[in-house]
């Protein structure tokens, strides 16, 4: 069984360095996919939601996987490569007052305007109310996430490591849109 995880893990890797953009995004549609189910079934979800489902998925790969490819790029170049504790703190501060708050409002506007099919008034005064906490709680665990990755993992699989830790934050994410919509019931 170990040969099989071990070759699986070459091949994957292989693609990521042949195909990183495709790779990136793929691994995001997946592990959404995941997320998303666990989700589903924490919330007391009995029926898959299919359509959901596939939405969170299209989400991933059309989004998630090709911006996170593409900010760590830029992350990259912006300061030089450099990993020193000073440049990772700059790097983390920058992700958190620009992709975090933009990313934290974007699946907020999707969940609510295309997953669920509300109307915008509806999904403007839920993005007010709950948008902030969903902020100050992203503030508070996603630097240390964005230190871990900056200081000790290679460029190629940071992407894939903020995908694996952003599963865990979008079963928090899904929780807490699940519970706004229960809130309005």
């Amino acid at each position: 069984m170990g040969s099989i995880a071990k070759k699986g893990l070459q091949q994957y890797l292989l693609q990521l360095q042949q195909h990183p953009l495709r790779t990136k995004a793929i691994t995001a549609g997946v592990l959404s996919a995941i997320s998303d189910i666990v989700a589903q079934k924490i919330t007391g979800i009995q029926k898959l939601q299919v359509r959901r489902l596939l939405l969170k998925v299209l989400f991933g790969v059309a989004y998630l996987g090709p911006f996170g490819h593409f900010l760590h790029l830029l992350l990259d170049k912006l300061f030089k490569g450099k990993r020193d504790k000073s440049t990772v703190a700059k790097k983390v501060l920058l992700e958190q007052i620009t992709s975090s708050p933009w990313n934290n409002l974007l699946f907020m506007v999707y969940y609510g305007l295309v997953i669920e099919k509300r109307p915008w008034i509806q999904v403007k005064s839920n993005i007010k109310r709950e948008y902030p906490k969903v902020q100050y709680t992203a503030w508070a665990f996603w630097p240390v996430v964005g230190w871990v990755n900056h200081l000790y993992v290679p460029l190629q699989l940071r992407v894939i490591f903020h995908s694996i830790i952003a599963c865990c934050w979008g079963i928090f994410l899904n929780l807490r849109a699940r519970s706004m919509v229960l809130k309005k019931a």
